[in-house]
């Protein structure tokens, strides 16, 4: 069973944890970039899936931390150009435009734990490529 930590400060988006529970996933919630990095550095993880915009930081940053340690990460964001003002790296990960549909969240995740580590990503959206 692939472990994934799932970064969303969004109440209403939490939602993914359960799609992905559903799915077989084990799933762990942060709510902020310091709590996504503490259970990056105590647990393992398969994936992380991100949202873009947080509280404390973006995710992107959070992305930039798993992948250095071998962790695939996705980004989910409803700010694609103002992320990406903010987090040039953004374009190195596959980004899930808001609102995202359950279905597309299994793909893209049964996608990044299948593909080899260190993959081109695609971005899902228009012009996010």
């Amino acid at each position: 069973m692939s472990r994934i930590l799932l970064v969303e400060d969004n109440p209403d988006v939490l939602v993914v944890e359960h799609v992905l529970i559903d799915e077989g996933y084990e799933v762990d919630a942060a709510e902020n970039v310091g709590q996504g990095r503490a259970l990056l550095d105590t647990q393992p993880y398969d994936l992380l899936l991100t949202d873009g915009k947080l509280p404390d930081g973006n995710g992107v940053e959070l992305a930039n931390t798993a992948t250095d340690n071998g962790i695939p990460a996705l980004v989910m964001t409803g700010y694609a150009f103002i992320l990406r003002a903010m987090a040039p790296d953004l374009s190195r990960y596959r980004v899930l435009l808001k609102p995202v549909r359950p279905a597309e969240i299994v793909e893209a995740v049964a996608g990044a734990l299948t593909a080899p580590r260190g993959a081109a990503k695609r971005s899902v959206g228009s012009s996010m490529g």
